[in-house]
């Protein structure tokens, strides 16, 4: 049974990235939206990922975001 990846329980680092780069084509927070962190995936959103300096900052925590989402820890 094929299973779509964004309803998949186990995140992927991989896709994460990618949806991250998305950010510099004026889409961010779509990497947290992903990793279920809904409510600072739509501050990026509407603030252009607080402005660039929370996808900067983002480019390196979001391993450890990944595998909190994948453990069932839930951020904000």
């Amino acid at each position: 049974m094929a299973t779509s990846v964004l309803t998949s329980t186990k995140k992927d680092v991989g896709l994460a990235y990618v949806l991250l780069v998305l950010s510099l084509f004026g889409v961010a927070g779509l990497h947290r939206l992903y990793l279920g962190r809904i409510v600072s995936g739509l501050i990026w959103l509407f603030t252009g990922g607080l402005f660039g300096f929370g996808t900067v900052v983002d480019l390196f925590l979001l391993p450890r975001m990944v595998e909190d989402s994948n453990h069932g820890v839930s951020g904000w």
